[in-house]
């Protein structure tokens, strides 16, 4: 399903049972403050899309919300801690690390399409022990590109 479908099929209020007997069990659920929950499903480590809907305690949905856009990757904040990262933005495509010898830094690494249509990564540097977010950029999908 296309990025801007699934956000604009399911309207605030939706009931959560409905949706996961629609589009199958989310791949990551974590705990909201308040007895509530956010549900991600998303594409990784292959496609390019990712969603997630907040289900109140009272098993409605507030919306559905494209996590892999340029703009929702400008939620990220200096300091998060990896399961912050996980619950906003749902498991990465892959981790990895990069550095030089004696300092290298944890990448997580989330494929979507920048701008739309882009084939890129957004690398969300971790820190050289994966603990927190240190900073993150874009950068075209070696996946994509040619020999």
């Amino acid at each position: 399903m296309a990025q801007a479908n699934m956000d604009q099929l399911i309207h605030p209020g939706a009931s959560y049972a409905r949706i996961e007997a629609r589009y199958g069990k989310p791949d990551l659920v974590c705990p909201l403050a308040g007895g509530g929950q956010r549900a991600i499903w998303t594409s990784q480590p292959k496609g390019h899309y990712a969603w997630a809907a907040n289900v109140g305690a009272d098993g409605r949905i507030d919306r559905m919300q494209a996590l892999l856009t340029d703009r929702h990757f400008g939620k990220l904040v200096m300091g998060w801690t990896p399961e912050q990262v996980r619950c906003e933005f749902g498991p990465p495509a892959y981790i990895d690390s990069v550095g030089l010898p004696g300092y290298t830094t944890v990448v997580w690494s989330y494929r979507y399409l920048q701008d739309g249509v882009w084939n890129s990564l957004m690398y969300v540097y971790m820190g050289p022990h994966g603990d927190h977010v240190t900073g993150h950029n874009p950068g075209p999908d070696p996946a994509y590109e040619k020999d």
